[in-house]
């Protein structure tokens, strides 16, 4: 059975429409309200406000903590400053991505790991040999995601000292007498902070939040809005853009990190590292397919609905059902995996995973559409997946 996270007591007072999904084992706002639009507003133009205390949260202790992390993850460890976070996939022994998240060094031997599922069994196999501590602080850890232009200036409000703190940076600091950990991360694209503190002060510092914020309009957003704004951002989503290969039931079905755009990630010139000869091969030979954005074009989609006597009916929330891509003309050359009508953009945009050869920027392709119950073609052209970055996320 579900249960509240550590901020449910507040969340659950203000979520109106009463729509909640489960999230590894907790109870996750869909939206606070009946209409979605306005949480994702305030990301684009204000400041929203995520509980993402579901994310696993383990530490990684010791002498050895750098070399276990330098095997189980691609990026290099070695490299990343204390206080500073990476992004980072982590493979199985065939280079098929397990997960991908961030990784703080908050000291030489000390790490945090962000999971979405469960990774401490896999991880804990890999210690075996090495001088390190494995912790799960899930439950003890709440965390929240402020996302959003005011973001910076509502923690600045707070009291929290992290005015200068840089992009993927790290810093312990205070809200009133609540000590806290803040990372400039998130998951939207945009300027935004993740916080992680005790679960036992989550009450007071939501309070602490929401009144500092209320003059900058910060809006508490569900997993909604959160996948909105995600898709503009190109990122990719576990369970939906890509299997992980622990759980996927067919080999077609497991990605590398290639596969979904996140080679740059890919150290090979570190020592060896989970699925790092799997990699090397295929860093050789080009990846088979590909990860990339598409923008579908209006006029000829718009055509195929006005034939049929029908308004084009565009998703104005994520749609996650996969449609097939085609060649112009020709075969299916693989999926769209996630979709949207982007309001700000105003596109229609997809993540989709094609074959390598068609992959190239600018390439013309055609994506399934349904109309009036029949399957139709409505003309793409691939394009960098990151649809919308401002450059405020990094300044």
């Amino acid at each position: 059975m579900a249960i509240g996270t550590p901020f449910h007591e507040r969340t659950s007072g203000i979520c109106k429409s009463n729509d909640w999904r489960r999230w590894s084992g907790y109870f996750a706002a869909t939206s606070y309200g009946d209409f979605v639009q306005p949480e994702y507003a305030a990301i684009r133009h204000s400041a929203a406000l995520f509980d993402v205390s579901p994310l696993y949260k383990y530490h990684l202790e010791g002498p050895d903590a750098t070399a276990m992390a330098n095997k189980v993850f691609t990026q290099d460890l070695q490299q990343v400053p204390v206080q500073k976070a990476v992004y980072t996939p982590w493979c199985d022994s065939k280079g098929k991505v397990r997960q991908e998240g961030t990784v703080f060094r908050l000291d030489d031997n000390h790490y945090q790991i962000n999971a979405a599922e469960p990774a401490l069994r896999w991880l804990g196999i890999n210690a075996e040999g090495f001088d390190v501590t494995l912790s799960d602080r899930s439950t003890e850890t709440a965390a929240l995601a402020l996302q959003g232009p005011k973001s910076r200036d509502i923690l600045v409000e707070c009291g929290a000292d992290i005015a200068s703190l840089e992009f993927f940076g790290i810093r312990d600091t205070t809200v009133g007498n609540i000590p806290i950990t803040v990372s400039r991360t998130g998951y939207t694209g945009d300027l935004g902070y993740e916080i992680w503190l005790r679960a036992t002060d989550a009450l007071e510092f939501w309070d602490n939040l929401m009144e500092a914020g209320a003059a900058h309009h910060i809006t508490p957003g569900g997993l909604m809005a959160l996948d909105m704004a995600r898709i503009e951002a190109g990122f990719i989503l576990i369970g939906v853009d890509y299997k992980s290969s622990d759980s996927a039931l067919v080999d077609d079905d497991k990605v590398t990190p290639y596969e979904v755009g996140l080679g740059w990630s890919v150290k090979l010139s570190k020592d060896s590292f989970v699925g790092r000869e799997a990699l090397t091969r295929e860093k050789a030979s080009g990846p088979t397919r590909k990860t990339v954005g598409l923008e579908i074009d209006w006029q000829p989609m718009e055509d195929l609905y006005l034939a049929a006597d029908q308004m084009p009916d565009l998703p104005l929330t994520t749609c996650r059902e996969p449609v097939p891509v085609y060649a112009a003309g020709g075969p299916q050359i693989g999926r769209v995996t996630t979709r949207i009508w982007s309001a700000l953009l105003k596109k229609y945009i997809a993540i989709a995973m094609i074959d390598a050869t068609y992959a190239d920027v600018g390439t013309h392709v055609d994506m399934e559409v349904t109309v009036q119950y029949e399957r139709k073609r409505a003309p793409a052209r691939v394009v960098k997946p990151q649809f919308y970055r401002p450059a405020r996320m990094r300044e």
